[in-house]
């Protein structure tokens, strides 16, 4: 099953790549069809001014930064809506907040350090109990390679990142638990029209494992599996905007074992930048199709054991 998903995973950003790369540039140095090179250098400047990492919404560009570059990034996803286990009004809302320093070390790899937040309250949830609690959950270090930077002649970025980390509560009970998990994502974007509009797409895998606190530390054991897609183009000088999907898979079980929720997403994704230093994304993805493999829901709509119906993102930057 995991050599099956990992090589569509390939296929998909191969497509993508393939479908997404610009016409090949004329004999003459400008683009084909008789641009002249003016044209070809406003195209470029426009270019080298986008650092397509916070771009694509839940999605990842391959971009990096310079040797010496810094970063503090706060980014919260929220996420909405689970079934109910009764008649009568239900609530599922939880806030994952994270605070960031990344700094660059080298040209083309960076390292961030993360600390997590989990704000939650759940009441009249299936197979969840009620609560309402405010906690912190943990922290990650995040380490990126870029091994293509696209440019006006390559128009590819590809970047891999691994993101170990610790957590102190299980992402969808609530339960306080000590969790170890390793995502790895790869990363791809392409320049569709230089300056003007971008393709990006991660594969990602995240295993974890842990023991729950209390109830004799049972043992807990999962992964995920996730193929985004994105397609952002520029709609003022310096705001961007498109439609991301999401393909996700989860497991009981560290490497893929047992399959339990099946989801696909769809939203926008917008990115704005305040000043060259300071910037926004945002973006929405809701559940437009999934299934859960529990004999109890097999009927039911949407993959919900794992995923939730509606998720928000909000992430704010400052580069320095």
């Amino acid at each position: 099953m995991a050599a099956r998903l990992a090589r569509a995973a390939a296929s998909i950003l191969f497509a993508g790549a393939v479908a997404a790369a610009p016409a090949r540039a004329g004999p003459e140095g400008g683009p084909a069809g008789g641009q002249g090179n003016g044209q070809q250098n406003g195209q470029q400047d426009q270019q080298e001014q986008v650092d397509t990492e916070h771009l694509f919404g839940f999605s990842e560009g391959a971009e990096t930064g310079r040797k010496g570059e810094q970063e503090v990034v706060l980014d919260t996803v929220t996420r909405i809506g689970k079934r109910r286990a009764g008649p009568g009004p239900s609530t599922y809302r939880v806030l994952d907040t994270k605070l960031g320093y990344q700094f660059d070390p080298t040209d083309g790899f960076s390292i961030e350090l993360g600390a997590f937040g989990d704000l939650r309250r759940v009441r009249t949830i299936a197979d969840l109990d009620d609560k309402a609690f405010g906690t912190f959950d943990g922290v990650s270090v995040e380490l990126k390679y870029q091994f293509l930077h696209a440019s006006a002649e390559q128009p590819v970025g590809l970047a891999l990142e691994l993101r170990p980390r610790f957590a102190r509560v299980l992402p969808v009970e609530g339960n306080g638990a000590n969790v170890f998990d390793m995502e790895s994502v790869l990363q791809l974007d392409v320049q569709v029209v230089p300056g003007r509009l971008w393709y990006g797409a991660n594969v990602s895998f995240e295993p974890a494992a842990g023991r729950r606190r209390g109830s004799g530390g049972a043992g807990f054991r999962s992964s995920t599996f996730l193929v985004s897609q994105s397609l952002v183009g520029r709609i003022a000088e310096n705001t961007f905007l498109g439609p991301e999907i999401r393909y996700l898979r989860g497991y009981d079980g560290t490497f893929l074992n047992r399959l339990e929720s099946v989801a696909l997403t769809l939203g926008p994704a917008l990115h704005h930048r305040f000043t060259e230093k300071t910037w926004l994304t945002l973006a929405y993805a809701g559940q437009v199709w999934g299934r859960d493999t529990d004999r109890a829901y097999a009927r039911r709509a949407l993959g919900l054991s794992q995923f939730e119906r509606h998720a928000l993102r909000v992430k704010v930057g400052v580069e320095f």
